[in-house]
């Protein structure tokens, strides 16, 4: 089954819209039930070099919970751990940034289109993304994966596992208590999800990264991009 991307409702909607935080709550939960904090959490762990001090950047962040997750049961090896948390919409809460804040992270925010943020000065030790890659068509991912591949040394995605029946899997995410917007977009992500080395494909110079790219877990497709 070929990759087939569409519109997410929750992508649609306003912020402040019901559904949309409905939507929101309930992908803390389908988080936790994929285990995608872990399977970062493993990454990282495996794979991000000691150093004095570190930045850790989350593209496409959204409401900042899967870091503020994930610094729950991660400690990073910096003495003084700092993140910032990318994405097009205004949502991360004082409530959030506070429970970072309170792990030991100084948590910095960017409302910004990834495409349209300017090199910085100092390169993340990381970008990190979570459910994030499988919105975009393949060209738009290539584009996005060339900027990610010029900014830093390591590379995480941990992204929806494809499926020949993603409908199977928006029953599932009904059964467990998801409202109607995250039925539809789980159905959605699945279909556009990955599945054996795609994201390897796309990625740029090969041959001077160390790829590896499995299914991880029940549902869930995790990419790391380490340079050599």
């Amino acid at each position: 089954m070929a990759r087939l991307v569409e519109p997410e409702l929750l992508d649609t909607l306003p912020p402040e819209d019901p559904r949309a935080i409905g939507s929101r709550r309930d992908l803390r939960r389908v988080n936790a039930w994929m285990g995608n904090h872990r399977i970062m959490r493993r990454a990282l762990q495996q794979h991000l070099p000691a150093q004095p001090s570190g930045r850790l950047l989350e593209i496409g962040a959204g409401d900042g919970e899967f870091f503020r997750q994930l610094a729950c049961i991660w400690t990073a090896p910096w003495r003084q751990p700092r993140a910032t948390l990318l994405d097009m919409q205004n949502i991360v809460t004082p409530a959030t940034l506070a429970a970072c804040a309170r792990l030991g992270w100084e948590v910095d925010t960017v409302v910004a289109d990834v495409f349209a943020v300017p090199p910085v000065a100092e390169p993340p030790a990381a970008v990190v993304a979570n459910l994030f890659l499988h919105h975009f068509e393949d060209a738009a991912l290539t584009r996005l994966l060339v900027k990610i591949a010029g900014q830093t040394s390591l590379f995480i995605a941990v992204e929806p596992h494809r499926f020949s029946q993603p409908w199977v899997c928006g029953q599932l995410l009904r059964l467990i208590g998801c409202n109607s917007v995250t039925v539809h977009d789980g159905t959605v992500s699945v279909r556009a999800g990955f599945c054996g080395r795609e994201l390897s494909a796309l990625w740029p110079d090969a041959a001077g990264w160390e790829l590896t790219e499995r299914r991880s877990g029940g549902f869930s497709h995790l990419f790391i991009a380490r340079r050599r």
